[in-house]
């Protein structure tokens, strides 16, 4: 492909300013056409982001022969019925994340994109970020050594939308977004740890619903083994005070260790002997941009994404090995 002619499916909130603008901002790329259910909110967004055509019906926008290559942009439960009538159809698709709601679906995927001979992306676009980039920079380097253990913490409170039935978002809704906010935010950080670190080869865990404000799990904790020889330990909760948050990632080596963030972008500490050293990036105001650009490039031959759908569906392995889906 010379240039690649876009269609979203599902013009929701993340697709304001963390990724669909990125279409139509970089080069050889473009946003077509895009859908949504509500045809009010469909229109609107189609005249705010200049986009000529818009759609209620999913099946309208893949069939649209202009459209070379689609975003997946719904909730969790419908992204393998989308993207595999998108494969089936001809076209690529990148996916948001969590790629399905969980791994077997991820499974079906990977099977139709096979089948079709087309291209399947994920939304874990951390790996294209410059900060995480410094983060394996530096890994790669040796400036820690041979990483040994890993501690994820990953605490927040829960909101006053979270605590009332009638205002409840649709996250922590099991039918439509799987177990809660481990779903939905867990994955990014052991998806680029899968990045840094190479595999994680098992996982162990608890999930339970301890705050008792909806169906699905807010606590969490998990021991991983990485292929590589690390072990790993996790721990999410989403019903904690407000003094008690905290977003960490700690990777201890035998030379040292790295402290980061996965959502927070906070300075990057490395912390080896005498020598301790701090490392701010730049974040995109797209931040989805780096690696959509990366998609863009690989469809076009000139190239390489580093987030695809063998790598996503190991992310909800995990996922499912920890909440004992797996």
């Amino acid at each position: 492909m010379k240039d690649i002619r876009w269609g979203i499916i599902g013009v929701g909130n993340v697709t304001e300013r963390k990724s669909g603008p990125a279409f139509y901002k970089i080069g050889h790329s473009s946003l077509v056409a895009v859908m949504r259910r509500d045809e009010a909110k469909a229109k609107d967004f189609a005249k705010r982001h200049n986009v000529e055509k818009y759609y209620t019906n999913a099946d309208d926008l893949i069939d649209d022969r202009e459209v070379d290559a689609i975003y997946v942009a719904t909730p969790p439960s419908s992204h393998k019925e989308y993207t595999i009538k998108a494969l089936q159809a001809g076209k690529p698709v990148y996916v948001e994340k969590p790629m399905a709601m969980d791994y077997s679906e991820c499974l079906e995927m990977i099977e139709a994109a096979k089948e079709a001979g087309m291209k399947l992306f994920v939304a874990y676009y951390r790996r294209a970020l410059p900060y995480f980039q410094k983060v394996k920079e530096l890994l790669d380097s040796g400036a820690i050594g041979k990483v040994t253990t890993v501690d994820i913490k990953l605490i927040r409170a829960a909101g006053e939308a979270d605590k009332d039935i009638n205002t409840q978002p649709w996250r922590v809704k099991k039918e439509i977004a799987g177990d809660g906010y481990f779903f939905d935010l867990a994955p990014h950080t052991l998806d680029i740890l899968d990045f840094l670190l190479g595999e994680i080869e098992d996982a162990k865990g608890y999930a339970e619903n301890i705050g008792g404000y909806y169906s699905v799990s807010d606590t969490i904790s998990a021991i991983l083994k990485f292929k590589s020889g690390a072990i790993g330990t996790g721990l999410w909760s989403f019903i904690s005070p407000k003094e008690a948050e905290q977003d960490t990632v700690t990777l201890t080596g035998d030379k040292g260790c790295l402290k980061f963030n996965t959502f927070s972008f906070q300075p990057i500490a490395l912390i080896a002997g005498d020598r301790v050293e701090y490392y701010e990036t730049e974040q995109p105001e797209h931040i989805q941009q780096p690696l959509i650009q990366s998609i863009v490039d690989e469809l076009r031959g000139v190239g390489s994404c580093p987030s695809t759908g063998i790598s996503g569906a190991r992310t909800s392995h995990i996922m499912d090995l920890i909440t004992k889906k797996g």
